[in-house]
């Protein structure tokens, strides 16, 4: 049970972390504080750790308890960081660590699960971030909906999966007729091309 659990959340995390590139970018303001290349590096080596164990999970499905294990102590550790980072800088965003350093901030909340209500205090950090041009619409849809699924309520931009009966399957939608519309606006691919995609990239490898 506790595997099928972590492959699930898995799949929905290298899933944001893929399908949030296509977003789209914002210009920047013209007040812009100064960039933090050590920040940037250290984000992004972090987010480095984080897909180098997801990504061995996915193609070694038998690789055990202990993985999964060492990916909860990777979460953990990057979380506990995290919070020092946003403690100090307020939330990384685009103009203080670049665009990918912004994106690796973003993963590394999005897989902050042990603490919901960290995620929680994100979640209204980023919504101000994007009204400022300091992160995308897509990455907030991904954590609003990450969010919402780990309280049990029904997700809004259909970007969290789960396995259901051998298939992956959306979580629960609010509005599931209207779905593609709220995706479009915020610059994500229909649900249809988006399923595929997850589909294609969690598909047994053949050896």
């Amino acid at each position: 049970m506790m595997g099928r659990m972590w492959i699930c959340w898995l799949i929905i995390g290298l899933a944001a972390f893929f399908q949030s590139l296509q977003a789209g970018t914002e210009k920047d303001d013209k007040m812009q504080p100064k960039r933090n290349e050590a920040l940037r590096q250290e984000l992004l080596k972090m987010v480095e750790e984080d897909q180098e164990i997801r990504t061995k999970i996915v193609e070694t499905p038998t690789s055990g308890e202990a993985t999964l294990r060492r990916m909860t102590e990777i979460d953990r550790k990057n979380t506990a960081r995290m919070k020092e980072i946003i403690a100090k800088h307020g939330w990384p965003g685009k103009r203080l660590v670049g665009e990918d350093g912004a994106n690796a901030a973003w993963l590394l909340v999005q897989h902050a699960d042990k603490d919901r209500e960290f995620q929680k205090r994100c979640l209204k950090l980023l919504e101000r971030a994007v009204k400022a041009r300091e992160a995308t619409a897509g990455e907030l849809a991904y954590l609003t909906d990450r969010v919402l699924v780990g309280e049990n309520k029904k997700q809004i931009y259909g970007t969290q999966f789960r396995t259901v009966d051998g298939k992956l399957e959306p979580y629960p939608i609010e509005d599931e007729d209207n779905v593609d519309k709220r995706r479009k606006e915020i610059g994500l691919s229909p649900m249809a091309a988006y399923r595929k995609k997850v589909e294609e990239a969690y598909k047994p490898k053949s050896k």
